[in-house]
């Protein structure tokens, strides 16, 4: 099975097969499990996760009673062996499966590998654009040019980076870089524009875009790695899955708490991250705790621990399906409208509650309006809710945030006389 040179001009053909090579790996394989009895109905299989593994696992499924996915960390504290082949390997897979003692890992559904696949894209994308960037600003730096403006990647400092005299080679490189930037940052655009429709049309995704410094691509990228919330007993575990909390080391009455564990999907954990960078200046809860922080901590240590916060909260909020309580209306409004225009669904029209209801303010307005289901009002807080916002500084900020604006009866030109 070889793909023919004379392909390669023509992309539509060279993924036909492509699809077609694999058409016949799949059914060779499939010739060979079942044909020769490798395998029956009633085995189960165990395979580390990897690469390609939910694939494999897809063709093996009909044959057998189960396929299970195994973590691969908790498999090699398991079982440590000074000799590794694979031989060894596929031996202690099946004492684990036989024993009953296989870590396990969470298997996703159909739209969260397809979700997944499309977050990895996207951030695939942006580390392609910004090492294009970086390899532009080094040959700057090597000449000694400095550019006329803060951003060089902004619509002025591209205009001057087309047009700025520089030596033979470096002007090539650089035109070469700028067409390679050109065309990743559309097909990203692209992608953002997939995405903001996709977040519109997952209610999930609008009641975290509610966060601040949460915008559809954190939101995606979010769910993608949580995919089922339910499985995560609180917010600890889901920051966990994470790789955001803390190691530990502990022996009788010592303990040693370390570095975060960084496990989980790295993608996930750099966005966040972005997150927490912009909303370190939020006048809400999240703003100030990551003030305060920095006050006593280095930076670091407080976007890391600002982004366990924003993870625990959102975990809450997908739980308890309410948006955010302290939001800057004009902000989320922004975000949302937005994803609706990528989305091409109209507002939702939905009936104005009442000034005399607990439910009616300006934030609660606005989630009714994007399909959101209403967050608590300052007069259905509790009394501790009440003494963290005191203690935050934020309490005059959050009850802003909801109460109603007076109309006023637009002037006339009567009136103005």
């Amino acid at each position: 099975m070889e793909l023919d040179s004379s392909l390669a001009g023509d992309p539509a053909k060279l993924h036909e097969r492509i699809r077609q090579l694999f058409g016949l790996v799949r059914t060779s394989l499939t010739e060979e499990l079942t044909g020769n009895g490798h395998v029956c109905k009633t085995d189960q299989l165990a395979v580390e996760a990897t690469t390609n593994t939910w694939a494999v696992a897809d063709i093996l499924r009909p044959f057998v009673a189960a396929v299970t996915v195994g973590n691969p960390l908790q498999i090699k504290a398991i079982a440590q062996a000074k000799v590794k082949t694979d031989k060894i390997d596929a031996q202690v897979l099946a004492n684990l499966i036989r024993c009953e003692y296989l870590p396990t890992v969470w298997t996703p559904d159909a739209a969260t590998q397809k979700l997944r696949q499309l977050t990895t894209l996207r951030g695939g994308g942006i580390t392609d654009r910004s090492r294009l960037k970086s390899r532009v600003q080094s040959l700057l730096a090597q000449l000694l040019v400095v550019p006329p403006v803060k951003v060089v990647f902004c619509q002025k400092g591209l205009q001057w980076l087309r047009t700025v005299e520089l030596p033979a080679e470096v002007r090539s490189a650089i035109d070469l870089y700028l067409r390679l930037y050109e065309a990743v940052d559309q097909e990203l655009r692209k992608i953002d524009d997939q995405l903001k429709a996709l977040a519109y049309e997952d209610g999930r995704a609008k009641l975290l875009m509610t966060l601040p410094g949460v915008a559809h691509g954190v939101a995606m990228s979010l769910l993608a790695a949580f995919g089922d919330i339910g499985r995560f007993k609180d917010g600890d575990h889901a920051a966990s899955y994470l790789g955001l909390t803390p190691s530990l080391r502990q022996s009788a009455a010592k303990r040693y708490h370390g570095r975060i564990t960084k496990a989980g999907c790295p993608q996930t954990r750099a966005m966040l991250v972005q997150a927490v960078q912009a909303a370190s200046d939020h006048p809400g809860p999240i703003g100030a705790f990551f003030r305060r922080l920095r006050k006593r901590k280095k930076y670091n240590v407080a976007v890391i621990a600002t982004a366990r916060k924003l993870v625990t909260i959102a975990y809450l909020m997908l739980k308890n399906n309410e948006p955010y309580r302290y939001a800057k209306s004009d902000v989320v409004k922004n975000k949302l409208t937005e994803c609706r225009r990528k989305s091409q669904q109209p507002t939702s029209k939905r009936a104005r509650v009442s000034r005399m209801s607990p439910e009616a303010s300006p934030l609660n307005d606005l989630y009714r309006q994007h399909g959101l289901p209403s967050c608590q009002s300052p007069g259905e807080w509790s009394s501790g809710e009440r003494r963290a916002l005191e203690r935050a500084e934020v309490t005059a900020f959050a009850e802003e945030a909801h109460k109603a604006t007076m109309k006023t009866k637009p002037r006339t030109r009567k009136d103005s006389q």
